[in-house]
């Protein structure tokens, strides 16, 4: 390459390095511009957050231990909480269990009862009733025989065939 066409590269080199050094320090005086007016607009609010973040630090600092204690607590009564549902549940387990016995026990006696009832019902049956029908039916007999003994004046042959003739 020719010295003189190496000197053209090298000034076109340079006026482009140059060129980015005015963008690059306009777009500085930019950031920097831009930075002043967060600032001024940040500044009263740093003001006035100041205490306000104090006060949340201070409540923070004072709540700690009082949440420390109360999730303590809670964890206290969750676990009373479970040992008393574990007893409910046993209990209610072996309440279950001894009904199912009472009701296992009860259903024998009402069988056992019903039983016995058919029994002396078969019993009053053949050993009262029995007796009293056959007290009855010659009582009934007596009462027949006597009825017909009563009668002085007995029927005709002829009242008697009229009778027979009528049945059939």
């Amino acid at each position: 390459m020719p010295e003189d066409v190496f000197r053209w590269v090298i000034t076109a080199g340079v006026a482009l390095s140059w060129l980015t050094m005015i963008v690059m320090a306009g777009a500085m005086f930019g950031v920097y511009r831009t930075s002043k007016r967060v600032e001024e607009r940040i500044n009263p609010l740093i003001d006035k957050a100041g205490p306000i973040l104090d006060r949340a630090r201070s409540v923070v600092d004072d709540a700690g231990p009082k949440l420390r204690d109360v999730l303590d607590k809670v964890t206290e009564m969750t676990s009373s909480a479970r040992e008393q549902v574990q007893r409910l549940e046993e209990l209610v387990g072996d309440a279950t269990e001894r009904a199912r016995l009472q009701l296992d026990r009860i259903d024998i006696v009402v069988e056992d009862t019903l039983t016995k009832v058919q029994e002396t019902t078969t019993a009053v049956q053949t050993t009262i009733l029995k007796p009293v029908r056959e007290v009855n039916g010659v009582v009934s007999g007596l009462r027949a025989a006597i009825a017909t003994l009563g009668r002085r004046n007995r029927a005709s042959v002829d009242h008697a065939t009229q009778d027979e003739e009528m049945f059939i």
